[in-house]
C-alpha cells in the first residue's frame, strides 16, 4: 500500500518521525509539493495526506487508485470533499491536537500588549536602564488583566480553552456563539455587539464560513473601545484586513495581535504588515512540538482506523 505525505515540513520539520507512518505501508514523504506536482507525487497512492496543498474536484477524478485522504490539520477546505464523495473516497482531519498550544498563544500576544517585554529589554540593551535616573522605566502603560473583559466569539474547544485562562487570569470573560449551551465558570453568552462593544480584549475562534467572512469589519471596528485589543488566531478571513489597518492607523484601536492573515504566506502589500501596534506571529499557534506530536499520532491512528474499516475523525465517507 502506497501512502504520500504532500507537504509534510510543517508538520515535521526534522524533529519528529514518520517511523509509525512508514510501518503502515510504503511511504513518500514530501517537504513541499507544487500545484504542477501533485498529479506525479499522488498517481498510483491510495492514501493521499496533505496539510495545505489543494485537492481539486480535477485532481482527485485523476487518481484512480486513490481511497482515502487525510488532512494533516483540523481545517479541510483544501480539499473538494464532494468530489472525494462522488469517488467514495473518505477523508479525515485531525480536530483536537492544538487546542491548549492556541489558547496559549492568544495570552502570548496579549501579555506583549500587557508588558512589552520585548521592547522594554530592547530599551535595557540599547543602554536605557544602564542611563536612567532611576531603578525603573516604562515607555508604555502597563496593564494588570484582573477585572478586565474579554469577550471570546466562537465558543468551541478552543474557546473554551481561552477562557479558562482568562478566569485564571481574573478576567470577566463573555462569549458569542449561537451553538453553544449555557457555558459553566461564570462565562456569560452574550450578542455579538456586546462582546465587540463591552470587552477590553476580543478573540476570535470561529470557523470560517460565508456568514463569518469579513466578520470583523468596520461597523464592529467602530464598536470597540479605543484601548481595546483584538486577537485572531482563527483564521485570517475573518477580518476585514483594510479595515482593522485603517482604525489601527487612526487610533481608534489600542492594538491586534494576530497569528493569521487572509493570504499565507502575505502579500507585501498587505496593509497589516505596516500597521500601528499591529503584532503578527507566522501562523504559529498549531505549531508547539506537543501538538504536533499530537498531530502526527492521530493522523497514524486515523489511518489504523480505516484500515480497520473503523474509520474515525471523518469528515467525507461514502
Amino acid at each position: 500500500m502506497k501512502i504520500v505525505v504532500l507537504d509534510g515540513y510543517t508538520l515535521n520539520p526534522g524533529d519528529l518521525s514518520w517511523d509509525a507512518l512508514a510501518a503502515l505501508g510504503e511511504l513518500q514523504v514530501h517537504d513541499r509539493t507544487s500545484p504542477e506536482e501533485v498529479l506525479h507525487r499522488a498517481q498510483g497512492t491510495e492514501i493521499l495526506l496533505t496539510n495545505k496543498t489543494v485537492l481539486s474536484a480535477d485532481t482527485i477524478a485523476s487518481l484512480a487508485q486513490l481511497r482515502y485522504i487525510g488532512v494533516l490539520a483540523t481545517g479541510y477546505n483544501i480539499v473538494d470533499v464532494t468530489a472525494a464523495a462522488e469517488r467514495g473516497i473518505t477523508v479525515t482531519n485531525v480536530p483536537t491536537y492544538s487546542t491548549r498550544s492556541v489558547a496559549q498563544l492568544v495570552f502570548a500576544h496579549l501579555l506583549n500588549f500587557c508588558h512589552h517585554v520585548q521592547e522594554h529589554s530592547q530599551g535595557v540593551r540599547a543602554g536605557r536602564w544602564v542611563n536612567s535616573a532611576d531603578f525603573s522605566y516604562w515607555d508604555w502603560p502597563l496593564v494588570e488583566l484582573v477585572g478586565r473583559v474579554l469577550g471570546i466569539v466562537g465558543y468551541g474547544r478552543i474557546g473554551r480553552a481561552t477562557a479558562d485562562l482568562g478566569r485564571a487570569f481574573g478576567m470577566d470573560v463573555l462569549a458569542y456563539d449561537p451553538a453553544a449551551a449555557d457555558p459553566a465558570g461564570g462565562v456569560r453568552l452574550v450578542d455579538l455587539a456586546t462582546v465587540f462593544g463591552a470587552s477590553d480584549v476580543v478573540s476570535l475562534h470561529c470557523p470560517l464560513t460565508p456568514e463569518t467572512q469579513n466578520l470583523v469589519n468596520a461597523e464592529r471596528l467602530a464598536l470597540m473601545k479605543p484601548f481595546a485589543i483584538l486577537i485572531n488566531t482563527s483564521r485570517g478571513p475573518l477580518i476585514d484586513e483594510a479595515a482593522l489597518a485603517d482604525a489601527l492607523n487612526a487610533g481608534r484601536l489600542a492594538g491586534a495581535g494576530l497569528d493569521v492573515l487572509s493570504a499565507e504566506p502575505p502579500r507585501d502589500d498587505n496593509p497589516l504588515l505596516r500597521a500601528r501596534n499591529c503584532v503578527i506571529s507566522p501562523h504559529i499557534a498549531w505549531a508547539t512540538q506537543a501538538a504536533r506530536r499530537r498531530l502526527m499520532s492521530t493522523v497514524v491512528a486515523n489511518i489504523r482506523a480505516y484500515l480497520r474499516q473503523e474509520p474515525v475523525n471523518v469528515v467525507c465517507s461514502v
